[in-house]
Order: C-alpha cells, then structure tokens, then sequence
C-alpha cells in the first residue's frame, strides 16, 4: 500500500468516474485531497467519504483564465501541493466533415490549455516543496485512430507531448510528469450506450486483449503508483491502462468448457 501521509493531492474532476476513483484511493493512501469539479453536490458527496479533512473547490474549467484561478484558490487553501491529477476534460465525437472550429477551440481550451496552465500555476508551489508528481489523465485516442475524433485525439496527443516536455523542464527541480491513457472505461460517459445500445459491451470487448472494460479502481491504482515514492524514478512516461486495447492483438474469447 502506498503511503502518501502529510501529502496534498489535488484532483480536477473529481466528482466521478476516473477523477472520484482516484480521489478515493489518494485518500485512501493518507493523503489529504483538494477535489475540484463543477457540481457542489456531487463534490460534497465524495468528500463526506474521504477521511482526511478534504478539501472541495467548485470550477468550470472551460470558463476564460479558470485555470488560473483554480490554482490561486488551491493555493490560498493549501501551502502547497504535492500531487496533481489533471482528469478534468470533455469528450468529443466530431468527423472531419463536421468538426467546426468553435468545436475545435472549446476541446482545445480545456483539454489541453487549462491542464496546462493549472499545472504551471501549482508547480511552484511543488518546487518549494521539495519536488512532486504531476498525473496528467489523456486517452487510448492518443495511441490510435479513433474515428470521428480527430480534434479529441489531438488533444490526447498534445497531452502527451507535454508531459514529456514538462518532465524534461521540471526533472531537476524533483517534479514527476507522467501520464496515463485509460482506453474503454465504464464511466458515466458510456452510462446510457451501455443501457441502451443492444450488444455493444460485448462487441467493444471483443477489441480488447484482455476481454473486459476497465472500471475507474484500473485506472485510480495507476494514479496511485505516480503519486507514490513506487514511481520515484519514472518521468516523462506515457502508460496505457486499456487491458491492451491500443498496442496488443486481441484473440477471440476462449470458449467455456463444456
């Protein structure tokens, strides 16, 4: 079990899915976690779990200079931080016939400028602190071709492209950049197409080595192992926690015996 005692984790999105699972295992691990997300009720619902005086922060995210106040109000709650887990962002299903540039600017902006700029607004305070690890959450669309999500997948891409700059520009000062790319995970997203769409766990299944979705804990034990001293000579990586969605050939699923 990681120990992450006296520790202060923020984590964007937190309210569910990959960014609570996570929320719930840093705690879990003795850390105290700053949660942010836009809907107080459900970031009062995953505090009143968390044993060690959380902290909630209500944001949007997509708003101008958000992440920058963001970090202000991080910071005049905390000292500093320790961990930070950039899982806030937004789908998009766009083709390229339909992409519109508005479409393209708003997944931009929150996907890739406001992870940004939170995190350079908080790696001081990391510095001053001796160090830390920043957990950049991005996507399996970054490792392949997903269709109809070109102005999504790039910015999965240019999530992973800054990790590695970030780690190369922070190492010396003792600040971990990883990331992680979650492939099919059974999140609030895929909620209603799991309902409603007759055959399609099955047949999204059939794509994965592994022969399963992923649930938020697959991810949230990854995080984990970043926010921890578990990870203390890993930086600058890029890690697929998709049961071998993106890089591994998927057989057909064994038959059961008879």
């Amino acid at each position: 079990m990681a120990d992450l005692k006296g520790k202060i984790a923020v984590v964007t999105g937190a309210t569910r899915g990959i960014g609570e699972a996570s929320a719930r295992a840093l705690d879990a691990a003795g850390a105290r976690v700053v949660l942010t997300g836009r809907t107080v009720s459900d970031l009062d619902r995953v505090s009143a779990d968390l044993a060690n005086d959380p902290i909630t922060i209500e944001s949007d995210l997509s708003a101008a200079h958000a992440a920058q106040s963001l970090a202000e109000e991080v910071l005049s709650r905390v000292d500093g931080i320790d961990i930070l887990v950039n899982n806030a962002g937004i789908p998009m299903r766009r083709t390229p016939h339909e992409l519109t540039e508005e479409d393209f600017d708003r997944v931009f902006d929150i996907n890739v400028k406001a992870l940004l700029f939170l995190t350079l607004g908080l790696a001081p305070s990391m510095i001053a602190r001796g160090g830390g690890s920043v957990i950049n959450i991005s996507s399996v669309a970054s490792l392949r071709g997903p269709l109809g999500r070109v102005a999504y997948a790039g910015t999965k891409g240019a999530v992973d492209a800054m990790t590695r700059a970030l780690a190369a520009d922070w190492g010396a000062d003792g600040i971990r950049v990883n990331a992680i790319c979650p492939g099919l995970i059974a999140t609030a997203i895929w909620e209603d197409n799991r309902r409603n769409i007759p055959g399609l766990i099955e047949r999204m299944e059939e794509q994965i080595a592994l022969k399963r979705w992923g649930y938020g804990d697959d991810v949230a034990d990854v995080v984990l192992f970043f926010a921890s001293d578990a990870s203390r000579y890993v930086t600058g990586e890029v890690i697929a926690v998709d049961g071998g969605m993106a890089r591994v050939g998927s057989a057909p699923r064994a038959k059961e015996q008879q």
